[in-house]
Order: structure tokens, then sequence, then C-alpha cells
């Protein structure tokens, strides 16, 4: 198994930069500083909404609400700051709060009750969907006052200078390099760590690359910055942490983890709250991203999620994936997003194309799952 998992990402690899190939030569905007910045933050909300579905999918659940409560937490706190004066910080902790509560409930449910995550959270999709038109009166509701500028709107329009994201990037390279060589020298393990360490090179390689092409339009976009402090929190939580496997456990035999004394109700409690919360932040992200909440704010956004983490290897049925995976998923579903709106695709098109990526991903899914089988 361990030997089809690189030919598969290589196979993905090929595909996203054939795709990007493309997009290049059918527009030339596509590789500009500004369009590749634009696109680190699509990237960055796309990936955050998949990194909390991946917490979901390992035990082996879904979260067909996560659209919805994109753009319900988001206009919560769009109308708190617009309409009720509350400052920002106070609005966002709200709508965050109001997220941890709505799926911890969600997931107490499907786990006390034992109904399928897939009934609760579509009834989810509808209920939220609901009070998020209730909620924002069916208008749109900007997401600062008077023309300003407020730490809401600054999501997506605040960017790292282009002198300090450099010099943190390095630092962090350094870092991690640094602690991955004592590791290697104090690990018996030789051949492991080694391959561990060409890993950690490359992704601070990609790293490095991705602060450079930054840097030549305005900087770092805050959303990269979030995003990345969400995969690497949820990567320490999947791999070195009893939690993570616990998901892994329950995911690949939820019978055998009840026998093994794992407490399955509160593990997948604590990924459907930790859902939540990735789900407001991504809606404060999608609507400060769209200037205003507006009845159209994460919609779909839970298929693109799926599908990013179908594509980066991650099993509908539970027990596999990776936060690096999922990372790549989700760069090419942004990229694909990226490169039909730059060359004016209809609404049409581009649900086809999105349709038949997920369905795509599924399949290669099913394939994977029967030949390792």
């Amino acid at each position: 198994m361990s030997s089809r998992i690189p030919i598969r990402l290589l196979t993905m690899g090929l595909i996203l930069a054939g795709l990007c190939l493309f997009f290049a030569a059918a527009s030339p905007q596509f590789l500009s500083p500004r369009n590749l910045s634009l696109l680190a933050t699509e990237l960055a909300i796309t990936a955050s909404l998949a990194l909390g579905m991946l917490l979901v999918i390992l035990p082996g659940h879904i979260d067909l609400a996560a659209g919805s409560g994109v753009g319900l937490l988001g206009g919560i706190a769009s109308v708190l700051v617009f309409e009720h004066r509350l400052p920002a910080p106070l609005a966002l902790l709200a709508a965050l709060a109001t997220g941890l509560l709505l799926w911890r409930g969600m997931g107490a449910l499907i786990i006390r009750e034992k109904i399928p995550a897939f009934i609760i959270t579509l009834g989810g999709l509808l209920v939220f969907k609901g009070l998020f038109w209730l909620v924002i009166h069916n208008a749109t509701i900007p997401v600062v006052t008077g023309g300003g500028t407020n730490l809401y709107s600054l999501l997506t329009t605040f960017y790292i200078p282009p002198t300090a994201g450099l010099v943190s990037a390095l630092l962090l390279i350094g870092t991690a390099l640094l602690l991955r060589f004592l590791q290697a020298r104090s690990s018996v393990d030789r051949p492991a760590e080694d391959t561990g360490f060409l890993r950690l090179f490359t992704g601070c390689q990609c790293l490095l690359l991705f602060v450079l092409i930054a840097n030549q339009y305005r900087g770092i976009p805050l959303p990269a910055v979030l995003c990345g402090g969400i995969a690497a929190c949820l990567w320490v939580l999947t791999r070195h942490t009893p939690f993570g496997r616990h998901l892994y456990a329950i995911g690949g035999n939820e019978e055998a983890a009840v026998v093994s004394g794992i407490p399955v109700r509160r593990v997948v409690t604590m990924a459907y709250t930790i859902m939540g919360g990735i789900v407001a932040l991504t809606g404060f992200m999608q609507t400060a991203y769209a200037g205003a909440s507006t009845t159209t704010v994460g919609e779909l956004m839970e298929l693109d999620a799926v599908a990013a983490c179908v594509i980066g290897g991650v099993s509908l049925k539970g027990g596999r994936g990776s936060v690096p995976g999922v990372l790549f998923g989700a760069a090419l579903m942004a990229a694909l997003l990226n490169g039909m709106t730059l060359l004016a695709f209809p609404p049409e098109l581009k649900f086809i194309a999105r349709g038949t990526v997920l369905a795509l991903a599924v399949w290669l899914d099913v394939r994977t799952g029967r030949t390792s089988g």
C-alpha cells in the first residue's frame, strides 16, 4: 500500500502541473504576482475547511453542513459588526463560540443517538442555510461600518511585509531543519529518518518559493498564515497525539477501537467541535474576501472540501489521510476554480468541472481501496 500512495500523489502532481500550464497558456495573467496572491488566499480558504473535514472523515464520518455553516457564522459576525455596532473582535468571538456549540451538538447527536452523520449534517445544511438567510434578512451585509476597516475586513486585506515574511520563513525553516537533524542523530532508524529529512527539506523549499512569489506582490496574505497555523496544529494533533491515533483507529475499525478502550464518543464529539471552530474561521475569511455577507457565501464549499480531501488521499471510509495530502488536494481545487474564473468560464461549466473532479476523486478512492484490499 505504501508503494501505491507515492504513485497516486505523483499522478495528481502531474495533473496539477498540467492544469497550471493550461491556464498559464490560455491566460498569461494566471502566473502574474497579483493573481498568484489571490490564488494563495483562495487556496487558504479552501484548504482550511478541507483540513477541518479531514478530522471528521478520519473516524469515518462526514460533514455536509460545512458550507452552510461558513455562510451562517460569517453572517452572524457581519450582522453583529454592521447592525449592532459590536467591536469586530467580540463579534468574531461570538460567532466562533456559536460554531463550536453547534458542531459539538451535531457530533454528540451523531455519536450518542447513533444517527448517520450524513443525515444529521444534511439536516444541518438545510437548517443553517435557512438561519443564515434569516440572520442577514436576505440582504447584503458589509463587514465594515462607515467605510472604514476593522479586524474583520483585515482578514483578507492584510499582508505580511516582504522583509518580515522572508525573515520569518527563514527562521522557521532553520528551526525545523535543526530539530529534524537533532532527531535523526539520536534515532537508531537512520534510513527512515533520512527519508523524513528529505521530505522536510522539500517542504521547506516549497515554503521558501511561496514566500518569494508572494513578495512579488504585497507580501504573504494573512489567510495563508492562518491556514498554515491550522495545518501545523492539525498535523501535530493527528500525528503526534493520542487523540490523532484514536481518530485513525476509529476509522480503521470502530468496534476494535471500542474493545481497545478508546473513548469513541468523546473523540468523535471533539473532532466535530474542532470542525465547528474551523468552519467559523473559514466563514470569517470567506465573508471578508467577498467584502460582504450575501446569500451565496459558502455555497457548495463542503463539496470542494470533500473533493480536496479525497484528491489528497483521504479515504471516505475513514482511517487514512494526512494534512499534506489535503493541502495538495486543496491546491488542485483552488487552481481549477481560479483558472476558470480568470478565463470567465460560465457558471454552468464551473459546476460541471467541480462535479467531475469530485466524481473522479471518489472513483479513485474506491479503486485504491479495492486494490489495497
